[in-house]
């Protein structure tokens, strides 16, 4: 009897009400501005394959990229949300794709470790490759070099949605379902347009 909402990661009960990210949205809402930016040779190194919003994120990534003809290099990379990671996916990716021009990652964390390795392998941001992150955890992506491009998942409007919902249910007008908010994009240094 008592009203329960869940935010961020959606409950597995349909009667319960979720707010959470649009995580297909945002992997549509990034590969289409790196299209936007003149890039067509797209990869995408992200977190844990067990993780629904991961698997979200790429499903929405490779819609983007058919709808605009294009396919994804090198397929998803699934790994840890790690800088480490980062650096890791990006060597292997280079080595077997040195002709990407843009790398879309599932975390601002995972982008500075992409980021690192590009500056180690001499190849610039964004003019050789365009880097794309997600979270936009603002000690990261400000601090970048260059800052980071990432999409926000606007979580205090996805608490103030949780909030609204929660007290509409002590009033007696619950609801249930899923409720996916859409996320935006920040637009910083990694991810301008090719002349």
């Amino acid at each position: 009897p008592v009203p329960v909402v869940y935010t961020y990661a959606p409950s597995e009960d349909p009667k319960d009400l979720s707010i959470v990210c649009d995580n297909l949205g945002a992997g549509r809402l990034a590969i289409e501005h790196l299209i936007s930016c003149g890039r067509g040779r797209i990869a995408h190194i992200t977190g844990d394959p067990g993780y629904g919003a991961s698997r979200e994120r790429a499903e929405g990534a490779l819609s983007a990229l058919a709808d605009a003809g294009l396919e994804l290099v090198g397929g998803v990379r699934y790994g840890a949300w790690s800088e480490g990671w980062g650096r890791a996916a990006a060597a292997m990716l280079l080595d077997q794709h040195p002709d990407i021009d843009a790398i879309f990652c599932g975390s601002d964390l995972v982008a500075r470790g992409v980021m690192d390795t590009l500056r180690e392998r001499g190849r610039g941001v964004p003019g050789d490759i365009a880097v794309l992150g997600l979270d936009n955890w603002k000690v990261l992506s400000t601090n970048a070099r260059p800052p980071l491009t990432s999409i926000d998942m606007s979580l205090e409007e996805l608490g103030r949605t949780a909030a609204r919902a929660l007290f509409a249910a002590l009033e007696g007008s619950p609801r249930s379902g899923v409720e996916a908010l859409p996320c935006r994009i920040v637009l910083r240094g990694s991810t301008t347009p090719l002349a």
